[in-house]
């Protein structure tokens, strides 16, 4: 019987299909093409202009956090707060490591490490200079205006693009244990969870969640779109099964 590793077992048109205890979908191409991915693009933009231009979208923000102040008693705030760690980024960064580090030891290959170091460059890189760009304050520390708080940094909403991006990374590294079901509600629950819960804390305005929202699927959909099992390794971190992992049986 062979045994099986985080190799490339079959390519079709979806990108790699992985096999095995230690598999990873390290590549699951996006369905859509690239016209969702400039639609999010052109979404998050058209967001960001009307905070701009169009005062309506900021009352509608002052009413959201109104409304959740005012509805919100010690039981449903405490059940809130509580969920809203699902969103946690370092913590989530730190589990996708650990579950990656473990996959490397079973395949004897760094790449299972490489969709987690892309993840973590992607968002540091997009989503800190937009926070430090737009000064925008927090719900009750600040202004609800764009460019309006320097060293404040409310939007986007870095919590729930980081849900989206290290809840995506888990379900790609946890794909050899976990049916597509599992993985789909790995997705989707957390993300879900963390965008109500942050606007009803007051963490987040609606709009810098909404925003959020947009910026953290296409990123998202850009790491799905890495050939991480051809990204060019030195070959002492990518060795290949050993003889005995070669077997028939």
């Amino acid at each position: 019987m062979r045994v099986r590793s985080w190799r490339r077992e079959a390519v079709d048109g979806e990108g790699a299909r992985m096999a095995g205890p230690a598999a990873v979908a390290v590549r699951s191409v996006p369905r859509g093409g690239w016209w969702p991915d400039v639609g999010l693009l052109a979404g998050f933009v058209a967001i960001t202009g009307a905070l701009l231009v169009w005062p309506p979208l900021l009352r509608l923000d002052l009413a959201v956090r109104d409304g959740s102040d005012a509805h919100r008693p010690p039981v449903a705030y405490w059940t809130a707060w509580t969920a809203n760690h699902l969103g946690q980024g370092t913590p989530l960064a730190v589990l996708a490591l650990v579950v990656a580090l473990v996959l490397c030891w079973r395949a004897r290959s760094v790449r299972p490490v490489l969709p987690v170091l892309g993840a973590e460059i992607l968002t540091y890189c997009v989503v800190g200079p937009l926070k430090l760009w737009t000064e925008r304050g927090a719900p009750h520390y600040g202004s609800v205006a764009l460019f309006s708080e320097p060293h404040q940094t409310s939007y986007p909403s870095g919590h729930l693009v980081n849900t989206i991006v290290w809840y995506a990374v888990l379900a790609g590294l946890l794909s050899g244990w976990l049916p597509a079901a599992a993985r789909t509600a790995l997705r989707v629950v957390p993300v879900a969870v963390v965008a109500v819960t942050t606007v009803y804390l007051g963490y987040h305005w609606f709009t810098d969640t909404l925003a959020g929202l947009l910026l953290g699927v296409l990123l998202g959909r850009l790491l799905a779109r890495v050939p991480w099992q051809r990204v060019p390794v030195p070959a002492a971190l990518d060795p290949g099964p050993r003889d005995a992992d070669r077997g028939t049986g």
